[in-house]
């Protein structure tokens, strides 16, 4: 029980001893935790605004909807007829639903307000492919697709925007001199996800050839169970269009697991010219949200890495300050030495100084850090506080206040009494 009341007693001294040594300058003392301080709060700041960047992606594409499969056309020979999509449907046995994507832009009249808004041409399938619910109304049925019937469901914002906050269900719009009745409100995905469905219409495939004047969609949307699902879907839909467009097996196919892409050019005769156009894709968006995750993931480290150096050159500063106090202050370690302290009593002591002075930076860095988010957030930057970036950030720190600090303080402790008092 004495000998930790007799440890104890010391460490209290040392403690106190250190303080007085951080103390004793202030203006180096508040130098060096400026090091530390720039160093933590450049990995919080960077690393919060990296994870923030990956958080934003990542949420568009979940926008999107889960499991989806997207087959897009990028040519206008191979364009498609909007019933392939429920041919494509029967054929592949993971895919659980299917639509026909038409894109345009319409001419619409609500009242005496005037505009063009984008319309979105789909069959009924819409909202379950999309994981999109429905805050009023409903949604259109394959019946009224079928029948080409003039009914739309707009975005969030747009319903909005026309009732001031009231559900247009039953009112009736213009597109293009036609007269559409509103039959549903789609819920709101928010800026920028969902393809910025929030100020879009939605109208039936069928009835959107008036408005795109085309009887070919360029995309087709798909859904399965299970992303495992998904990436079968992405195989059997690539070796469908790999037949379709008359490639041989593996010819100019490149790509493999959960992504596909078809290379070909259809000409008008039907003949297949294999060069290096892009013209059908076969994409699953769970992929594409993995590695938008992990292409974030890593930028978010290399941030961090050219924000730690900052740390290390901080580390650097400490020791440099602490074997300048070593020199400075040998009369004092002679003192302590005559006084009955052991060597290690002085490590303690100049450990705990550099611990001071990494610990105080590394809390004032992590202040500036999460401010200086703040501040990248005003301008338009998306930022997380990431607590992983303040462990890291801190943990770093503090073992930099550690490991530059053992060298400074073994000198101390190795300093011979007598040459020390003699110095004093």
């Amino acid at each position: 029980m004495g000998k930790f009341k007799s440890f104890g007693v010391r460490l209290r001294f040392s403690m106190q001893m250190a303080f007085h040594g951080v103390m004793s300058n202030p203006l180096r003392s508040i130098l060096t935790i400026l090091g530390v301080t720039i160093g933590v709060a450049a990995v919080v700041s960077l690393m919060g605004i990296g994870e923030g960047a990956r958080s934003a992606v990542v949420a568009q594409f979940e926008s999107l909807g889960s499991n989806v499969v997207m087959v897009k056309s990028t040519d206008r020979a191979t364009d498609f007829k909007p019933d392939l999509a429920y041919e494509l449907k029967e054929r592949v046995n993971t895919l659980t639903a299917m639509t026909p994507v038409a894109y345009g832009s319409a001419d619409m009249k609500w009242r005496r307000s005037r505009g063009t808004i984008s319309v979105i041409g789909v069959n009924s399938e819409f909202p379950y492919i999309r994981d999109h619910t429905m805050i009023a109304g409903n949604f259109f049925n394959e019946v009224q697709v079928g029948n080409n019937s003039k009914v739309a469901v707009l975005g969030y914002n747009l319903a909005a925007k026309l009732q001031g906050g009231r559900s247009p269900v039953g009112q009736t719009l213009t597109l293009n001199g036609y007269e559409y009745r509103i039959i549903g409100v789609l819920s709101q995905k928010g800026d920028g996800k969902g393809e910025g469905i929030d100020d879009k219409i939605v109208v039936p495939y069928t009835t959107a050839k008036k408005i795109t004047k085309k009887n070919t969609v360029t995309e087709l949307w798909g859904k399965t169970e299970s992303s495992r699902d998904s990436e079968l879907a992405v195989v059997q839909l690539s070796r469908i269009f790999r037949q379709k467009l008359g490639l041989e097996n593996g010819a100019n196919l490149s790509g493999s697991g959960n992504t596909s892409t078809l290379l070909g050019n259809l000409g008008n005769s039907g003949n297949i010219y294999q060069n290096e156009d892009v013209t059908v894709t076969v994409t699953s968006l769970d992929q594409m949200v993995e590695e938008a995750d992990q292409a974030n993931r890593i930028m978010s480290l290399l941030l961090g890495g050219i924000a730690a150096v900052s740390l290390l050159v901080g580390g650097l500063g400490i020791m440099n300050i602490m074997l300048v106090a070593v020199t400075e202050r040998t009369g004092e370690i002679g003192v302590r030495r005559a006084l009955g302290a052991r060597q290690g009593d002085l490590i303690v002591q100049f450990m705990l100084e550099s611990l001071y002075l990494s610990g105080i930076g590394a809390i004032v860095g992590v202040v500036l850090g999460v401010a200086g988010m703040d501040l990248f957030a005003r301008y338009g930057f998306d930022a997380i506080v990431s607590f992983t970036a303040i462990r890291v950030a801190v943990s770093v720190a503090l073992g930099c206040g550690v490991v530059f600090g053992v060298y400074p303080a073994i000198n101390a402790s190795m300093v011979p009494p007598v040459e020390a008092l003699r110095s004093n």
